[in-house]
């Protein structure tokens, strides 16, 4: 398993811009979704731990990105607690994601020099994340908790703030254009990066293409 320093983790992050969120319960399934979307040029993955067993998915599709997609920096997301971050990392996770903030993950993951990104909701949780040394924070559900003028807001009075948006984000120009020029260091994106029918017809070149599409949006609108 290719285990990244915590530097590298966050500067594969922030140079991409973007982080593909997906869980499938089929190992094979996630191997063919992480290698399109690394053809497409995603350096960063978040593995969502959705289902049963899904820390024995990703600890095989950890095992085989080593050896298949070396540059592909792999995640585990949807953890709420420090029992799961620690499984986790013990499986070669570089990051750790959750919907929301936990301070014992986060001592978990500092503990072993592991990026952790919790979700907020307010400027509040967000100082609280920050106390507690978390460098990439999480707003969630981001369309729901005010969108990019939520985001420029924050950053205003907190401009050291690091921002990951997930939830409201889509592949399109308008939508990236607004969230990044809201200030946000990268986005998370799920279910529109992967579109139902081209995961079932196993149609992988459709995901690689979405990839590369959208990193190029983002490319314009960071410059």
């Amino acid at each position: 398993m290719a285990r990244f320093s915590k530097i590298d983790t966050l500067s594969t992050i922030f140079e991409i811009g973007m982080v593909p969120v997906f869980y499938h319960h089929d190992a094979e399934t996630a191997k063919q979704v992480v290698a399109a979307c690394y053809e497409g040029g995603v350096r960063a993955f978040e593995f969502t731990n959705r289902g049963d067993f899904a820390h024995d998915v990703f600890g095989e599709l950890n095992r085989w990105v080593a050896a298949h997609c070396p540059g592909m920096v792999m995640g585990a997301g949807s953890v709420v607690d420090a029992a799961s971050a620690s499984l986790y990392i013990q499986m070669g996770a570089n990051f750790i994601v959750g919907p929301l903030f936990n301070p014992d993950v986060a001592k978990t993951a500092n503990r072993r020099a592991i990026p952790y990104t919790p979700g907020c909701g307010t400027v509040s949780e967000v100082g609280f994340a920050q106390e507690a040394g978390c460098d990439l924070i999480k707003i969630f559900p981001a369309g729901n908790v005010g969108g990019p003028s939520f985001v420029k807001n924050m950053l205003a009075p907190m401009p050291w703030s690091k921002l990951m948006v997930t939830g409201g984000v889509e592949p399109a120009e308008e939508n990236l254009t607004a969230w990044f020029k809201a200030g946000v260091a990268c986005v998370g994106m799920g279910s529109n990066l992967f579109p139902k029918a081209a995961i079932e017809q196993k149609d992988w070149a459709a995901v690689t293409e979405l990839c590369k599409n959208t990193l190029a949006i983002i490319r314009r609108v960071k410059k």
